[in-house]
């Protein structure tokens, strides 16, 4: 197993929030996951993913809910910002979330191809990087370092709840620089905007909004990476411009017309999938690139989206 360096963890993430997470994890590890901000977790009953596996299966649909799950589509999307600067009109954000990447050993190829034709100038990936929720998390984490190598720019990211604290040092020692309740600056043509990101708001709770702006100026124009679209409401009167987040997977199952069945999310149901705005703030829930408990996806495509940046 990978070194872990506590001390300088328990510095970035906050004394109280490590303890936290870490003992959320120990339990974690004794009796599965519990249920978080929702009652019902079918992410979390591994007897119940074997049961709609097998019925899929049975009926004929797993492989093509199987197939839907790896076509993943690359959406370009225009985002009006109120307050952006004019250096960054036209700022293109690589938006990756969700990738589950030990679930699918095929996902790496498929993101490589797409990737590699993109223009963008900053990559973001919003958390969940593991399948699992308390197995390995060397292998997954080797495999997105391996991803990494593809993507052009500098990258920055957020866990989910899916991911173990201890997955940080591998991953930023392969260029993923994870911000836990953290900001950088982004400068481009002398003006800066600010990037922040917090911890799993939806399972772990160890997200704080306040640590993560410390020293931003407060007419800055701020960008949160947050796993899950549920903190939506303390962000927007945090005066965030822009929050970026994934986890709802948009349903992944879904019925006709795209309505979900599920999407273990406590937030306004407009929060979770694709675009949507919140007071004075633009937000952007991706559909995920992976799957998460059963392979399949239906009248739900995965994504990767490319973010431009548009002063309204």
């Amino acid at each position: 197993m990978a070194d872990v360096d506590y001390k300088q963890l328990e510095e970035r993430l906050g004394r109280q929030l490590l303890a936290q997470r870490l003992k959320i994890q120990t339990h974690h590890v004794a009796r599965l996951f519990g249920n978080g901000k929702v009652w019902f977790h079918i992410e979390h009953i591994r007897t119940l993913h074997r049961i709609i596996r097998n019925t899929l299966k049975a009926t004929g649909l797993y492989w093509r809910g199987h197939h839907n799950a790896l076509a993943v589509r690359v959406n370009f999307q225009e985002l009006f910002c109120a307050d952006l600067p004019e250096a960054f009109d036209g700022y293109r954000l690589l938006h990756i979330s969700d990738t589950h990447i030990d679930g699918n050993p095929e996902l790496i190829d498929i993101l490589t191809k797409l990737i590699e034709p993109l223009e963008y100038d900053l990559c973001v990936i919003t958390g969940d990087f593991r399948e699992g929720t308390f197995e390995d998390y060397e292998t997954p984490t080797r495999r997105m370092v391996e991803l990494r190598r593809h993507i052009k720019t500098a990258t920055f990211a957020i866990l989910g709840n899916h991911d173990a604290i201890e997955m940080v040092p591998m991953l930023e020692a392969g260029g993923i620089r994870l911000l836990l309740n953290e900001h950088v600056a982004l400068e481009n043509h002398g003006e800066k905007i600010w990037l922040a990101g917090v911890d799993d708001p939806h399972y772990y709770e160890t997200d704080n909004l306040d640590k993560a702006l410390e020293n931003v100026p407060e007419n800055g124009f701020k960008i949160l990476l947050a796993h899950s679209p549920e903190i939506c409401r303390k962000a927007a009167f945090a005066s965030i411009n822009l929050y970026l987040c994934g986890h709802t997977h948009a349903g992944q199952i879904c019925l006709p017309g795209g309505r979900p069945l599920l999407t273990n999310s406590k937030c306004p149901r407009k929060c979770h999938s694709g675009q949507w705005s919140f007071e004075e703030m633009t937000g952007y829930t991706s559909r995920g690139a992976g799957t998460s408990s059963v392979a399949v996806r239906f009248n739900c495509p995965p994504e990767i989206t490319v973010h431009t940046l548009r002063r309204t």
